[in-house]
């Protein structure tokens, strides 16, 4: 059994965490993409690593966030470093390893990044900069910390039975080069990524990247749209020259860029295991590999979550059909989305399935604001969706179950959608030699 390293981050916000609207889709993660099953089912050593953002608006109790994560998630956590305070009285951190305080002013005069001190915990100068009173807590929180928090097992960690937890705000750039360094420290280099060609060596001499995420509209005053890949071996080189392997055909790649928060920094090169992003003109397509090597090959794809929630979305201006299509064609094409037709019908009507309900919101609000297009959605009652293997279907011919609804993809590739479970098997048995599979992989 070959041994996969899955490494997560859990991105929180320390106002709310897991807010009780986000619970559909952490339990859809929990269960659709659960770390402890990855584990048992694959070999696989997962890493979460848990970072708590915006400290510096007024957060909730520190230990009812970490009890929080545990209940929600089921992974034990260990702060590593811990909050002084938050919102206009936010500090700094404090460093459980080096017993140091790391200590954070605020933005107010305008400048894009806080400034950081570093103090002992043991220097009289830490009670004067942050006051007896938060100097009493803290030396409160770290005993209560020392003596009932679990203790720090990078073996556990390894397994994805604890998670190190980290608190900042990445706003303002605070405790980000603390969490990153923590991160580099626990875990793995760059391992080899599957092929159908088999493993490919980071280490080899030949260029290779599968793209992940595509990203349209970053910079509005200039309509961008970025591909994002994560290099897999070799070295790359701003402007060199690869071959885009599903595309068929050799391209260069411009405008290489590496981005932080709000920041963006154009790079001459970058190596097996760093992420960049590089302009599209619209073709690439998350999962596509691009390689230097003499002989092809593509990458294994990434998972690919079928819908559980439909809704037929048409647009309220019939004029604006051009923005309306080119909207929903680069979402769907940034993996955010998944787009279907009608069975023999057009895109004047279209039904957008998704993961999580949330994304309907997300979908309508990119729409409005980046493509000027107002929608309404109707929600459809069916939840679960097959792929029709069978190359020579005749659909007019097939034969359902009255809760049961033929679509099509982009590409023409015919689908059935089921508001029940049991109406996938009652189909089966009314066409013989019907063939149907539930989504993969990119």
């Amino acid at each position: 059994m070959k041994r996969v390293y899955c490494l997560m981050i859990l991105l929180l916000c320390a106002t709310s965490v897991l807010l009780a609207q986000k619970k559909a889709e952490i339990e859809f993660k929990q269960t659709k993409y659960d770390f402890h099953e990855i584990a048992e089912e694959n070999g696989d050593v997962s890493h979460v690593f848990t970072f708590i953002n915006k400290m510096d608006r007024d957060a909730n109790d520190t230990f009812d966030l970490l009890d929080e994560i545990e209940k929600e998630l089921g992974i034990a956590t260990c702060p590593v470093n811990w909050p002084i305070g938050s919102g206009k009285n936010f500090k700094g951190v404090y460093d459980r390893n080096t017993k140091k305080v790391m200590l954070f002013s605020d933005t107010l005069k305008g400048t894009k990044e806080g400034e950081e001190k570093d103090f002992d915990i043991n220097d009289s100068a830490l009670t004067t900069e942050i006051g007896q009173e938060y100097r009493d807590k803290l030396d409160e929180e770290i005993e209560l910390l020392d003596g009932a928090s679990a203790e720090f097992d990078m073996e556990l960690v390894s397994r994805g039975e604890l998670s190190p937890v980290f608190f900042g705000s990445a706003l303002t750039n605070f405790g980000v080069e603390t969490f990153l360094k923590h991160f580099l420290s626990m875990t793995t280099s760059p391992l080899p990524r599957n092929s159908d060609k088999g493993l490919i060596d980071p280490f080899g001499s030949d260029f290779s990247a599968f793209v992940f995420k595509i990203q349209a509209n970053m910079n509005k005053n200039h309509r961008d749209r970025i591909a994002f890949m994560r290099i897999c071996s070799g070295k790359f080189e701003a402007g060199m020259e690869v071959k885009h392997i599903q595309g068929g055909k050799a391209i260069r790649l411009s405008q290489p860029q590496q981005l932080m928060a709000q920041e963006r920094k154009i790079i001459d090169e970058a190596y097996a295991g760093d992420i960049i992003g590089v302009f599209d003109p619209g073709i690439f397509s998350i999962g596509d590999t691009l390689t230097t090597a003499k002989d092809n090959f593509e990458f294994e794809g990434i998972p690919t979550f079928a819908p559980e929630h439909f809704a037929r979305v048409r647009q309220v201006d019939t004029m604006k059909r051009k923005q309306f299509v080119k909207g929903v064609m680069q979402i769907a094409q940034e993996g955010a989305i998944q787009i279907f037709q009608e069975y023999q019908g057009g895109m004047e009507e279209i039904i957008v399935g998704v993961v999580g309900v949330l994304q309907f919101d997300v979908l309508k609000y990119r729409l409005e604001n980046e493509y000027n297009v107002e929608i309404r959605l109707e929600k459809l009652p069916y939840e679960h969706i097959r792929w029709i293997e069978n190359k020579d279907i005749d659909m007019d011919k097939l034969t359902g179950t009255s809760d049961m609804k033929k679509i099509r993809d982009l590409k023409g590739n015919p689908l059935l959608l089921f508001v029940n479970a049991w109406s996938v098997g009652m189909t089966l048995d009314r066409n013989d030699g019907l063939v149907l599979s539930e989504f993969g992989k990119n």
